[in-house]
């Protein structure tokens, strides 16, 4: 699954990226080996704790994570969103990331991965990014747990 996102994002040294709902930096991580710098954002700060001694421990020195509660009315007013950001990354929940689109969209990024483990939730988000000029690239499944029922989804939107 990391390494499908890291070639769907065709990540360049150049890359500003921002992972939502980085959780300990799964994809956080290995973006930050490929690009200028990368942010993560969890809701859960034991995870952010994780992530941050995570990239100490592999000696990575261009990502940074932060708390925040990525539902919330007004994303633009936290410290990590008045940066720009070329390219986006986000996992959420099986709740979507509905609350977290509008600020996404606002980022005018190029790219815009999304990983799902709710077909419903990624088609309700998916489509207000579709309604604001974005285009499905690629979609994708992957059965990260064989014994069950569930699907990882990933779509790549561009713009």
């Amino acid at each position: 699954m990391v390494k499908q996102a890291l070639t769907w994002l065709a990540l360049t040294k150049q890359d500003k990226v921002l992972d939502l709902f980085c959780g300990l930096g799964n994809f956080t991580l290995p973006i930050a080996k490929q690009v200028e710098s990368v942010v993560g954002v969890e809701g859960v700060q034991k995870m952010v704790d994780r992530a941050t001694n995570n990239a100490s421990a592999n000696l990575i020195t261009n990502a940074d994570f932060f708390q925040a509660d990525l539902s919330a009315e007004n994303l633009s007013k936290q410290p990590w969103a008045k940066d720009s950001y070329n390219k986006v990354l986000l996992d959420p929940a099986r709740a979507g990331a509905f609350e977290a689109m509008s600020f996404i969209i606002s980022l005018k990024p190029s790219h815009i991965l999304y990983v799902s483990c709710d077909p419903v939730t990624l088609a309700r988000d998916s489509e207000l990014l579709l309604n604001k000029g974005y285009q499905l690239d690629k979609l994708g499944l992957l059965d990260m747990f064989p014994q069950t029922g569930h699907m990882e989804s990933m779509a790549l939107f561009v713009n």
